[in-house]
């Protein structure tokens, strides 16, 4: 092999070799750029094609062409603007339920924060009457306390209050607050065998868990 054989040889080797060393990064771009030249020129022969086509074509035959061609532009646009207007609606009808809730919640539960505070009345009501009336004047302010106790009750009821003592029901974690657990043969498990507090919900929401004593 001569001299410039051998350099010849040695050319092509090392650019094997750089081809090897490249990157897939650097072959991906190779790749894209190939791409895009082919479809850049695929993309000028259709046209040249469409104008020598174009070129060929008597007035009418060309006037023919333009019309299919602003048609075809249409019925896209019109297709375009049915997706917008379908995918308004469908965001207005979204908002719409939204707002319609949004609506309806605050009107349900307006009352959520005075409910919780006149609780605190209610409760009081309930420890006083827990107490012994030994004396004829304690007999007549129990029972004008309990009287209270029950108009009060009566009038949260009216505005969807309701009170949640649920003893000897199962334990609820979503309706109730565990104090303590205790053994009782006389209960199953999970039972609730005594009320520390009663509980209340406002139209179905629970605004104060009851505090309970659950069978172990």
């Amino acid at each position: 092999m001569s001299e410039k054989d051998k350099q010849n040889q040695d050319v092509e080797n090392n650019s094997v070799e750089n081809h090897d060393e490249l990157s897939e990064a650097d072959k991906k771009a190779a790749e894209e750029q190939v791409q895009k030249v082919v479809d850049e020129a695929l993309e000028e022969a259709v046209e040249s094609a469409e104008e020598d086509n174009l070129a060929n074509l008597s007035d009418d035959e060309r006037k023919i062409v333009e019309l299919e061609n602003a048609l075809e532009e249409a019925e896209a646009k019109a297709a375009e603007n049915m997706d917008l207007a379908l995918r308004t609606k469908a965001e207005a009808e979204n908002i719409r339920r939204r707002s319609e809730n949004e609506v309806t919640n605050a009107r349900k539960y307006a009352i959520e924060k005075f409910a919780e505070e006149l609780l605190a009345v209610v409760d009081s009501l309930e420890q006083g009457l827990q107490a012994q009336a030994e004396h004829e004047e304690s007999k007549a302010m129990k029972e004008g306390m309990e009287l209270t106790l029950k108009m009060a009750l009566s009038t949260l009821q009216k505005f969807g209050v309701e009170q949640l003592n649920p003893v000897e029901e199962v334990f609820d974690p979503q309706l109730h607050e565990a104090m303590t657990m205790v053994p009782s043969p006389d209960h199953e498990k999970n039972t609730i065998i005594d009320v520390f507090q009663k509980g209340y919900s406002l139209n179905g929401r629970v605004i104060r868990p009851a505090r309970v004593v659950v069978a172990q």
